[in-house]
């Protein structure tokens, strides 16, 4: 979910890096913006971003030796490469990129060796690091917040993502994910967690609406050749809807703000020890209307990483990724990513989704399951993330089991005793992280 910089000084063109799923629901659905030039004139900003506040980082100095810092930045975060100015690893410090046009910079400096590392300041836990676990409650101390994607309701055609067959009942990713959250909540509760909502209904988090964002949007069409910029949408199969004022200030809307809402929730409020994202996948289904099934289904999981070269010319985004490896969030996210997804796979039987391109994805751990990408909320969240891309929803077999809806046990769909799809996810979350955390607090006993 993060854009592409051209340069930092002239006008900046924006393509809407959403997940390959995405760009597959809907043929005309990349956002290509120009994003106008932060106030402050020095500063590339990303979209609705803020100026970094790069004195945040001396609570990291000498918390990371230059071995660890070098790995992750070339295994897991700039692994498509980076400009040679932006990041410089010496012996002692790297040298970070503040803003180029001033030629500022930030000195990080290392720790000489493990045993003289300072402490990582960070408000959320490892699982080493929670209280013993009580008599059967793995997860007691753990403090969870669940995040359904989208919106759904009302938005969920907004947000392109909705179809239906006939008169079925219309398929709506917020929803669906939703109701696989109040299912997983007191699941975790039973365990021992402290289970927060990012999100408990349909309605934004963000107190923005599309109409906020219009003359925003009105100078960003400008700006990318689009002299008298239409306002609405007259027809939603339309490629020439990305042109006009109310198709991009509702990208502005539910995508950037809600988003960037979300995360100040989680950061400044919340202070989860884990997110968990709960979304489900697609395959291109052309008219929403008269949608395409396929008989294709699949599961990933992802975690922050794998930023482009185009992504870290943002200052903001730079910064992002330095503070978020400094955190060591990826220590945590990715075993515990590792951990559900095998736990996933059991479950569901789903077989591993494989990008049709590496252009923006590395794969990482060793399920199989798990790619580092650089999405706006695994990003911005400021605890580990684990971003949960289960079922095909377009697929044949998951539609009819999302038609038949919740219940418990088994019920005979497709010939096959199943369960509800909104258990079966919830479970083998709720599997996963059980043994992710009773393993970890064990190995911390020994």
């Amino acid at each position: 979910m993060s854009p592409y910089s051209l340069s930092a000084a002239s006008v900046l063109v924006i393509r809407h890096l959403s997940l390959v799923r995405h760009s597959l629901i809907r043929a005309s659905a990349f956002l290509l913006l120009i994003f106008l030039p932060a106030l402050q004139a020095a500063d590339n900003i990303s979209v609705l971003g803020s100026k970094p506040q790069w004195s945040v980082l001396e609570h990291y100095q000498e918390t990371i030796t230059r071995d660890d810092f070098a790995r992750l930045i070339q295994s897991v975060y700039c692994t498509h490469g980076f400009a040679p100015d932006l990041i410089e690893i010496n012996e002692k410090t790297a040298r970070i990129m503040m803003n180029r046009s001033a030629q500022e910079f930030f000195a990080l400096r290392f720790a000489a060796n493990d045993a003289e590392r300072n402490p990582v300041p960070r408000l959320w836990r490892p699982a080493k690091s929670l209280p013993a676990a009580r008599p059967g409650k793995p997860l007691s101390g753990l403090k969870v917040a669940l995040d359904p994607g989208h919106l759904g309701g009302k938005w969920a055609k907004m947000e392109e993502r909705w179809f239906q067959v006939g008169a079925s009942e219309p398929v709506q990713e917020g929803d669906l994910v939703l109701r696989v959250a109040r299912l997983l909540a007191p699941r975790l509760r039973e365990l021992g967690a402290k289970v927060s909502f990012i999100r408990n209904s349909n309605e934004p988090i963000t107190a923005k609406r599309p109409d906020d964002f219009q003359e925003l949007a009105r100078k960003i069409l400008i700006k990318n050749g689009v002299p008298q910029p239409r306002t609405d949408v007259l027809d939603p199969n339309e490629p020439a809807k990305e042109q006009t004022i109310r198709w991009q200030s509702e990208i502005l809307f539910y995508r950037y703000s809600e988003i960037r809402r979300r995360a100040a929730l989680v950061n400044f409020k919340l202070h989860p020890d884990l997110v968990l994202c709960l979304h489900l996948n697609a395959e291109g289904w052309g008219d929403p209307n008269n949608p395409t099934l396929t008989d294709t289904n699949h599961l990933h999981l992802l975690v922050n990483g794998s930023y482009l070269a185009e992504e870290l010319e943002f200052d903001d985004e730079r910064f992002e990724m330095i503070r978020r490896l400094l955190s060591r969030a990826y220590g945590e996210e990715l075993p515990l990513a590792d951990t559900i997804a095998a736990a996933m796979a059991r479950e569901t039987g789903l077989p591993v989704y494989q990008y049709p391109t590496t252009n923006s994805t590395t794969k990482v751990g060793t399920s199989g399951y798990v790619y580092a990408r650089n999405l706006l909320a695994t990003r911005l969240y400021r605890c580990p993330v684990v971003y949960c891309e289960p079922y095909v929803m377009n697929s044949k077999d998951v539609f009819a089991r999302i038609q038949a809806g919740d219940y418990k046990g088994a019920r005979a769909i497709n010939g096959l005793e199943r369960k509800s799809i909104f258990r079966e996810y919830a479970d083998s979350v709720v599997d996963g992280l059980v043994d992710y955390y009773s393993k970890a607090r064990c190995s911390r006993d020994r």
